[in-house]
């Protein structure tokens, strides 16, 4: 075994552990601290694939915005939850499908003849963090959506605020 593939083993082991810590947790915060952990495996996984800007945007954007805000909204939406019984009956259900559903996953792959060949390499010759960047920000390009979108989601930000701060109020 490679070094590379004891890296990829373990952020895959580090992604399957963090995702089945996040669905059976009961305290929200806890949960989206463990999906923190599973995209920052997801993050390490680019950096193995030579993504490197994918692997930036994952931890800047995914981690550092996303998941935050998510802390953030359940910090101020806190106080209203009732507690009911965490536990699904048809636990016993989910478990067998998605046992099955793991089962046939391995006998296809394992069918699958490419599975022990390595992929060829990139073509490095074209920068395409750059040509990311002009299409996104030039003015020919996505900077109207772009723009609209950083606007609803600070919308989005303040009218949660001001929703928050008028219940905690009365």
């Amino acid at each position: 075994m490679t070094g590379m593939q004891g890296v990829f083993l373990f952020a895959a082991g580090l992604i399957l552990w963090a995702a089945f810590m996040m669905v059976t947790r009961q305290n929200l915060v806890h949960a989206a601290f463990y999906l923190i952990l599973a995209l920052f495996g997801v993050a390490i996984l680019f950096v193995l694939l030579d993504a490197g800007f994918l692997a930036v945007i994952q931890v800047s954007v995914y981690i550092g915005a996303i998941s935050i805000m998510m802390i953030f909204a359940v910090m101020l939406t806190r106080g209203d939850v009732i507690e009911e019984d965490p536990v699904n009956k048809n636990y016993g259900w989910a478990l067998l499908l998605a046992a099955l559903f793991a089962f046939g996953l391995i006998i296809l792959v394992g069918q699958w003849p490419a599975i022990a060949s390595l992929p060829g390499a990139f073509d490095t010759s074209r920068d395409l963090a750059a040509e990311l960047g002009v299409a996104l920000f030039s003015p020919e390009g996505f900077v109207i959506p772009s723009e609209v979108a950083s606007v609803l989601l600070l919308a989005a930000l303040v009218g949660s605020l001001v929703v928050a701060r008028r219940q905690k109020g009365k």
